[in-house]
């Protein structure tokens, strides 16, 4: 951080305080990397069309007789669902990934410690982690018209008993009606969707959707520097929209 001191004169005749003009550098430089950082979520967010099935099956098909089989019960899902109501939509979506994809870390499944997948690398697979049920849950919604900012990646410390310290780092989807309403977990530790006052098991850390980051749930942003897990939402965002999702 620059301190200008104002009691200082200017360094000439109509020109400005070197100390203040250095600050005004600083300002804009990290007033342009924000709004880099930013560009691809806003772009992305402000992208949403209506579901168009022929463009995922033809990304599917380009990949693997896996890949379309996958795609295709998912079109089959989805056509069940398109045209209702936000909560039967949900449970189509929650329960066709949490039936269809088998748990699996992600050293047994990509050879990483963290990938984060795409819904066709997901059902292509049939398998993936806690994360890759929420990326696929949420872009499917999204496909069907639902707006990103109804919907929330949310990072939560989930107890479970045995682990160490007593809970394990989780990712879930939220779904908020309005925007200060409790939200729906879509969760796959339980199949059932509940509001998140009745998941006392899970708390949350911070959210993030194509529109922003939050700390926890609620509306404040999120403390720290989540650069790195944001990186990996990037390419999955871009992943989505080349496969047909977004």
């Amino acid at each position: 951080m620059i301190l200008v001191d104002a009691s200082r004169p200017p360094a000439g005749p109509g020109l400005p305080h070197p100390a203040a003009s250095a600050a005004r550098r600083v300002g804009r430089g990290l007033r342009a990397l924000v709004l880099r950082a930013l560009a691809a979520l806003v772009l992305v967010a402000a992208s949403v069309h209506a579901w168009d099935p022929q463009r995922i099956v033809a990304a599917a098909r380009h990949r693997s007789p896996a890949a379309l089989q996958g795609a295709l019960a998912l079109e089959q899902a989805m056509a069940g669902a398109a045209g209702r109501d936000d909560v039967a939509q949900l449970k189509a979506v929650n329960d066709f990934f949490n039936r269809r994809i088998a748990y699996r870390e992600d050293i047994d499944n990509w050879g990483q410690l963290d990938y984060w997948a795409s819904p066709l690398e997901t059902l292509e697979r049939g398998a993936g982690d806690c994360e890759d049920y929420a990326i696929a849950k949420y872009f499917t919604l999204v496909a069907l018209g639902m707006p990103h900012a109804k919907l929330r990646m949310v990072y939560v410390r989930a107890s479970i008993a045995g682990a160490p310290n007593g809970y394990v780092p989780h990712m879930v989807l939220a779904y908020y009606p309005q925007a200060e309403s409790e939200p729906l977990v879509l969760d796959s530790l339980q199949p059932e969707i509940r509001q998140a006052g009745a998941r006392p098991d899970l708390t949350p850390v911070f959210s993030f959707n194509a529109e922003g980051l939050w700390q926890g749930v609620g509306s404040i942003r999120a403390n720290g520097d989540p650069l790195t897990r944001l990186s990996r939402w990037r390419e999955v965002l871009q992943k989505a929209r080349q496969e047909g999702f977004l």
